[in-house]
């Protein structure tokens, strides 16, 4: 298994060389023998590595979400950093002026709430304003290359959780995805993709033989990539998502809920590949503080029948049966969205909120987005640099 970035150094940076580089990572993003892509780039000689920039968390993937970063020399690589998680999400112009060719490399978790891939894209953008060249390092997506599932992102709910019509979970390496909105939507960007070499489209990350490297501080390990695609829907309600503990997105509760009559509730819907448990805990940041959370843990026993977006819809719908008073969407601003709902930036669309309200049935909603699931499933296809399934 070789990573983009293991291609780029086993070819001595030759296809970089003389050039002035701006990188766009963090400190998560490694080799195949953990390796910082940062350290690789600064120690190698061909090209002058001129300006890192930093996505969500900060270069060294430390910042809780939503903290905002400033711009600053790194000590380490004495390179100046720029922040794309600040005041602004656009890129210092002056900076990447300065360069011939911005270089990618990001660990996407397969899911369009992650923001690392819309950094990317705005990267890219400013780049083709430009006209300088783009080349993208690709790795696993770490949920596998095959399942393709939730709602498209509909107009008029473009976000920094979703800048384009893509599903939640959308079965691609983050050089397949770049190149697909690229083409698609015309940004005009100039991209190279060093491939990996194999990876195949059914693997998740642990078959691949490669490491779990912490992308950011709520993302520990793939038991919660697994379910972040549902869990991380309870953003956008009055729920703990389990940030502050040591179990994000896979603990979830609220000081007013019972977790025995949660659990014995979700395990009535019969939800396929996930198991339940009642739970306790007390997060030591983030909603709830200090307070005794009561809810579940959820366990993925087979990640090939679980659907983490349904699922996430499915607990939704359970605490506003069993507590239609204490539930609440969450209100804006989030993720530099003042106006709409934050529940409907995530879902892409504002009628999935309203059929939960409703008690509309899961079924329901999985039947309403599966033509729009389906049309870009088609154009997925002519986008797909790995073509072996196994």
């Amino acid at each position: 298994m070789e990573l983009g970035i293991d291609r780029l150094v086993d070819n001595q940076f030759k296809s970089l060389a003389g050039a002035r580089i701006g990188l766009v990572t963090n400190f998560s993003c490694c080799d195949s023998k953990l390796v910082p892509t940062i350290e690789l780039f600064a120690r190698q000689t061909k090209a002058e590595l001129c300006a890192i920039f930093a996505p969500e968390h900060g270069l060294y993937a430390a910042l809780q979400d939503q903290v905002k970063a400033g711009d600053y020399l790194d000590k380490k690589t004495k390179t100046r950093v720029s922040s794309l998680y600040g005041q602004t999400l656009m890129p210092d112009t002056d900076l990447l002026g300065k360069i011939d060719v911005l270089v990618i490399d990001l660990q996407d978790i397969g899911t369009r709430y992650y923001t690392f891939v819309w950094s990317a894209i705005l990267m890219i953008k400013a780049a083709a304003a430009l006209e300088k060249e783009i080349l993208i390092l690709d790795r696993p997506n770490p949920l596998n290359g095959i399942q393709v599932q939730g709602p498209v992102l509909e107009p008029g709910y473009s976000s920094f959780v979703g800048l384009y019509a893509i599903p939640v979970r959308h079965g691609l390496t983050i050089g397949e995805l770049c190149n697909l909105i690229n083409d698609e939507y015309r940004l005009g960007g100039r991209i190279r993709v060093i491939r990996m070499k194999g990876w195949r489209r059914r693997y998740y990350l642990d078959e691949t033989g490669l490491a779990w490297a912490m992308p950011s501080p709520n993302m520990p390990c793939l038991d919660t990539a697994l379910v972040y695609p549902g869990l991380c829907l309870l953003e956008g309600t009055n729920i703990s998502e389990g940030r502050g503990t040591t179990r994000p997105f896979e603990v979830f509760g609220a000081p007013w809920i019972d977790p025995f009559d949660l659990v014995a509730a979700i395990s009535r819907r019969n939800i396929p590949g996930a198991w339940f448990r009642p739970t306790f805990f007390i997060p030591q940041f983030g909603r709830y503080t200090g307070r005794l959370c009561k809810g579940a843990q959820i366990y993925v026993k087979d990640r090939q029948r679980f659907e983490p977006f349904s699922t996430g819809l499915e607990i939704i719908r359970t605490v506003i049966g069993l507590y239609p008073k204490r539930f609440r969407w969450r209100m804006p601003p989030y993720e530099f969205e003042k106006k709409r709902l934050p529940i409907d930036i995530l879902c892409g669309n504002s009628w999935i909120s309203r059929a939960l309200e409703n008690n509309r049935s899961v079924r329901y909603l999985n039947k309403r987005w599966e033509k729009n699931l389906k049309r870009f499933k088609r154009m997925r296809n002519k986008h797909l640099l790995y073509r072996k399934a196994s």
